[in-house]
């Protein structure tokens, strides 16, 4: 990959990682816009090591608050370990489902739906801002759902929270924590899978500046996608995000109806 592709494809995981937008929807687009599966495991690692950008934004930017008591990570613990389990057990169908360009575009455009009625479904005046461990297990049940590709980590778990009495905002936030354990996980999983092929182990320890960068720029745009995020959804909830989902998801339908391969992977 070239510095300029490298920077883009961290633009957009930094800008779509916490968003409910499906950040590998939109790694499929960009990836195919510039052509950059000349070296498909390389590019696949590449994807999946610049969430650590991601997520170090959600610590530095949470800090005060993530650094708590070990009350606060028990309660992290719980969310993540159905996915943890489900994720284990089902990895394979996983991975087959995220090749699946298809599955991607038709979640994109299914969830662009709900996220039009979540607000009138969900968001309730005597909404709390309390997290306690059955909460935070039944949204890291909802977690569970974005496994699929297209469907939105970030989506899955906002709604989980919103769905058991949580704020937007604080579901939200409780979203980016979740993210930390989950991505970490999720992340380090692939990349031990990714690494077993001592010729990948050598083409990451050529591109390691291709690699910083990555991480630098993922982490950057993250922090101010976060920021944005919460600003936004507390004014204007999810309608929006369920319209660009939409008009993405129909673009990626059509383009695959009148023959364009779109496969990545």
């Amino acid at each position: 990959m070239t510095v300029l592709q490298t920077i883009i494809i961290a633009v957009v995981e930094g800008l779509t990682e916490f968003l409910p937008v499906s950040s590998t929807g939109h790694m499929i687009i960009a990836q195919k816009m510039m052509g950059v599966a000349d070296d498909l495991d390389f590019v696949k690692a590449f994807t999946v090591n610049i969430q650590f950008g991601a997520i170090l934004s959600v610590v530095v930017l949470y800090w005060r608050r993530f650094f708590q008591t070990w009350d606060f990570y028990w309660k992290l613990l719980v969310a993540f370990l159905p996915a943890a389990v489900i994720g284990f057990l089902l990895s394979d169908v996983i991975d087959r489902l995220f090749e699946n360009v298809f599955v991607v575009a038709l979640m994109l455009v299914v969830g662009g739906v709900f996220m039009l009625f979540v607000d009138a479904w969900f968001v309730r005046p005597e909404a709390t801002t309390s997290v306690d461990w059955k909460r935070a297990l039944k949204i890291g049940c909802f977690q569970c759902v974005a496994m699929v590709p297209g469907v939105s980590r970030s989506m899955a778990t906002i709604v989980g929270g919103m769905a058991t009495g949580l704020s937007r905002t604080r579901a939200a936030e409780f979203s980016f924590f979740l993210a930390v354990p989950t991505m970490a996980a999720a992340s380090g999983y692939t990349l031990t899978k990714l690494v077993r092929d001592p010729a990948l182990v050598s083409t990451l320890s050529d591109h390691l500046m291709t690699l910083l960068v990555g991480n630098v720029v993922a982490f950057v745009v993250a922090l101010a996608a976060i920021r944005f995020f919460i600003g936004f959804l507390s004014r204007y909830g999810f309608k929006a995000f369920g319209y660009y989902r939409i008009v993405i998801g129909l673009t990626l339908l059509a383009l695959m109806q009148m023959g364009v391969d779109l496969k990545i992977f």
